[in-house]
């Protein structure tokens, strides 16, 4: 099951890429290399609280796993401006506000848990793929709901405009379930309502729901279900049609991959959580794409 679905995850991103690659050539491509060239700055999307991968520090600062691999981004983008010392304007938003940033020219890069999509696609580029995650459910511990198919009759929060809401839509009608999907701003909001009982789930990627359980009240009485009703492979997302900021990004990204950054990186920021999974380190082998 999991070499069919690596198969098939595989197989979407080369032809995503490939179709990228192919529209950046055909329409001149944008120029945002000389942009911040010119700027001397920066100007990056990021979520302010996508725990552990996007998020704000006690100082505003921002922190996580994906802020980590940006800023190896940025120095490689000032070295390929003869800029090293670039400014980094950094501007929080949603990932419906991050994307719309880059796709208006607001933001030059999105460094959060953006997952790559086509329907996104039609929008914004995207980087090679930075993790890999499934669409889970938070609950509370005892609570009935083990499955998808569980949700009948139940509330589930779920923030505006990520591939959650879509998916999860999806599958509860693909599966017949009658369940309410309740829209909320953010992660913080979702996790108040779990706790106070107004809500009986709050679906989202699972790796951001540990680090929403982390921040909870009390994480004992908290809970995520085993099942995964989605695949979310995360990219970083670009503007359309400029192969050149595109390459700089991968090439940074690979850079992390072939060095062995990525373990410390990820040690860092995922470590309590385990080991990457097997379908993770096959992703970050096939993009330390050789010089």
């Amino acid at each position: 099951m999991v070499k069919t679905v690596f198969a098939a995850l595989l197989i979407t991103a080369c032809a995503i890429g490939a179709a990228a690659q192919a529209q950046s050539t055909s329409n001149g491509g944008a120029n945002t290399l000389g942009k911040i060239k010119a700027a001397k700055t920066i100007n990056i999307a990021y979520s302010a609280d996508s725990l552990p991968f996007s998020f704000d520090g006690p100082d505003k600062a921002p922190l996580g796993f994906s802020i980590e691999l940006c800023k190896r981004v940025v120095a490689q983008i000032g070295r390929a401006v003869g800029e090293p010392d670039l400014a980094i304007k950094w501007i929080a938003g949603s990932v419906s506000e991050r994307l719309q940033m880059v796709a208006s020219g607001r933001a030059d890069l999105d460094c959060a848990n953006s997952s790559q999509t086509q329907s996104r696609l039609a929008h914004v580029d995207f980087s090679n793929l930075i993790f890999i995650d499934g669409g889970g459910l938070l609950v509370k511990s005892g609570s009935p709901v083990n499955q998808v198919s569980d949700l009948s009759g139940k509330k589930v929060a779920v923030i505006k405009g990520t591939t959650t809401a879509t998916r999860l839509a999806d599958a509860l009608r693909l599966r017949l379930v009658n369940a309410g999907l309740v829209p909320v701003n953010d992660g913080a909001s979702a996790l108040a309502m779990l706790e106070a009982g107004t809500v009986d789930a709050v679906a989202s990627d699972k790796v951001k729901l540990v680090g929403l359980a982390i921040q909870a009240k009390e994480p004992a009485k908290l809970a995520l279900v085993a099942e995964d009703f989605s695949i979310e492979p995360y990219a970083f997302a670009l503007p359309r049609n400029d192969s050149a900021l595109r390459l700089e990004v991968n090439k940074a990204l690979t850079q992390v991959y072939v060095s062995g950054d990525i373990e410390v990186i990820f040690a860092q920021w995922l470590g309590k959580l385990g080991r990457p999974t097997g379908l993770l380190s096959a992703m970050y082998l096939l993009n330390a794409i050789p010089e």
